[in-house]
């Protein structure tokens, strides 16, 4: 409860005093002692004009001035990195003041709010007020009555059969629920919870199952694998690719909808995706008493679902051609994607990792992608990539060339950080901003910065992850701390339909909104963007579900990011 009431006051905060413009930016949440700490100030301060109250033994400096390449802003950059004294300072440059604090683990809290978003966007139960705070709602959507879509048929389940298919996480900003995006979110938060057991072990977030033997993490998890479990076509093996009502509902609380549910098309990329996920949760799960039962449950079902792929390599979810053929038509998310050479990696990696069985590790040598990437729920490659690196596998798996490909991709984003206007690793190409970019881009260029540094130790590579949170937490273009209920200027009204719909003025805290979108898809009449510059075009309206909609993958990845950050840099 305490972690809801300081983030629903912060997010007050937030409302009360947000800026005409970003003057002064900074991380809004928490910098450590002991390693690197800049802000950013519009236009050109001399060292002269910096200084911080309480005073320190050092006085801060100006470490340089950039220039942002698309719109020619002057900024400067001051190091803060000698303020190693826990505490809450102010810092004026030039007639502008800010705000920042110094803390032992300086984004524990933030780290436990983005966990527990997950527990807010549970579907098919209640949630009780002990746990949810002001968020507490009745159960919605119990997913106990859902069809089989005709594309979705199958000899044991003919169209129109009912399942029960309950549990899981709303998705975003919209109430249905996706294979090939909850295995990624699973995914990476589980590649974070291995690397840093001890620190997520520790973490309590207050959920109904905190008081068992388990991580809260992994509970948590636990809640949307068992969701996913349902998805599985006990027939054939086979996964259907979501949970979806024919359209979109409306901004309504999960209680007021009134469509009918279905289960879609099966598709080889979904099966594949859970597959990976399940061999992963099986391995990682088996040490653990409360759920030695779900790891050989999700062993036999990752089996189940690779030879459904193996049956079927080539079946790819095509939304208007689906619609075109079954009724109802469908107008949901997609999650398409016609590429499975990610997929099969990523699945036959983790069933080598949890068997040994080396069919498994020559299968993943032949899908073993050309360069590193940067993982996102499209491309999934990167997260077989970290495990080989972390783990005993053989030669087949060529690991001496991913680790070279792994850390010449994050020295191409160290490079950048020099003539950066935030002292970032990223965000300084206009391609680094799009749609989800605060976690595909930041978020997830950040957590392969983490493995970097896990890998060889360099402190450089450790500097850069943390530069991205500062970034994501309020050392932008735009002044915004993207996580909702932290900082002093946080998004008010994301689009997310329960923050929309429950009458209360703060949104969920904990959320992460997708940010700068100069693509401006949702761009109307209604909805206006301050600007169309790359790192500044975001906007704070329900509507922008370009800019300011929320969704697993993009918390999944920032927990990933923030705990790991939290238990290394301490």
């Amino acid at each position: 409860m305490r972690l809801y009431k300081v983030a629903l006051a912060s997010a007050v905060v937030s409302l009360l005093s947000v800026a005409a413009g970003a003057q002064v930016s900074l991380n809004q949440v928490g910098m450590y002692p002991h390693q690197e700490k800049s802000a950013v100030v519009e236009g050109t301060v001399k060292s002269s004009q910096v200084s911080i109250t309480p005073k320190t033994a050092v006085r801060p400096k100006v470490l340089r001035v950039s220039q942002s390449p698309w719109s020619g802003k002057k900024r400067t950059v001051i190091d803060l990195t000698s303020v190693t004294q826990p505490g809450t300072y102010t810092l004026r440059c030039g007639g502008q003041t800010a705000q920042f604090t110094v803390a032992d683990h300086a984004l524990r809290s933030v780290t436990a709010a983005t966990l527990k978003a997950f527990y807010l966007m549970r579907s098919g139960v209640s949630l009780d007020q002990r746990y949810a705070g002001v968020y507490a709602r009745p159960v919605g959507h119990p997913d106990t009555l859902v069809y089989v879509h005709p594309s979705a048929a199958s000899l044991g389940r003919p169209a129109g059969s009912v399942i029960s298919s309950p549990y899981g996480w709303y998705d975003a900003g919209d109430y249905n629920k996706y294979i090939v995006n909850s295995a990624y979110s699973v995914g990476i938060m589980l590649c974070s919870y291995e690397q840093n057991p001890a620190y997520f072990d520790a973490l309590r977030v207050d959920i109904p199952e905190s008081n068992n033997r388990t991580a809260d993490v992994l509970d948590e998890l636990y809640f949307n694998l068992r969701w996913m479990l349902t998805m599985q076509d006990p027939y054939d093996g086979g996964v259907y690719h979501k949970l979806t009502t024919p359209n979109f509902e409306g901004f309504v609380m999960p209680t007021a909808c009134r469509q009918p549910r279905y289960v879609v098309q099966k598709s080889t990329t979904a099966t594949l995706d859970f597959a990976a996920v399940m061999a992963q949760a099986a391995r990682i799960y088996r040490a653990h008493a409360d759920y030695s039962d779900f790891a050989c449950q999700a062993a036999h079902a990752a089996m189940a679902a690779y030879g459904w792929a193996e049956r079927n390599p080539r079946l790819f979810y095509q939304q208007e051609r689906m619609s075109a053929e079954h009724k109802p038509a469908v107008t949901t998310g997609t999650y398409g994607d016609m590429f499975a050479g990610d997929e099969w990696y990523w699945a036959a990696t983790e069933l080598f990792l949890l068997t040994g069985d080396e069919r498994f590790a020559q299968v993943a040598a032949q899908h073993q992608p050309a360069r590193f990437t940067a993982p996102t729920w499209g491309n999934v490659a990167s997260l077989a990539v970290y495990d080989i690196l972390t783990h005993p596998v053989p030669s087949a798996f060529q690991a001496p060339s991913l680790q070279t490909g792994l850390l010449s991709y994050c020295d191409s984003l160290l490079a950048t950080t020099p003539s950066s206007s935030f002292q970032t690793a990223c965000g300084n190409s206009p391609r680094d901003f799009g749609w989800g970019c605060l976690a595909e881009a930041f978020g997830a260029n950040g957590v392969s910065l983490l493995y970097a540094h896990r890998l060889t130790g360099r402190q450089q590579y450790l500097t850069a992850a943390l530069q991205n949170a500062d970034y994501v937490l309020g050392r932008n273009a735009t002044g915004y701390c993207y996580v909702t209920g932290f900082g002093q200027k946080s998004p008010m009204h994301p689009h997310h339909r329960i923050s929309n719909a429950d009458g209360i003025e703060a949104p969920f805290p904990g959320m992460l909104v997708g940010g700068p979108n100069p693509g401006q898809q949702d761009k109307s009449e209604q909805l206006h963007y301050p600007s169309s510059l790359p790192d500044e075009s975001y906007t704070d309206e329900t509507a922008s579900y370009a800019s300011n909609e929320i969704a697993i993958n993009w918390n999944a990845t920032i927990v990933a990011l923030l705990g790991w950050l939290d238990a290394s840099c301490n």
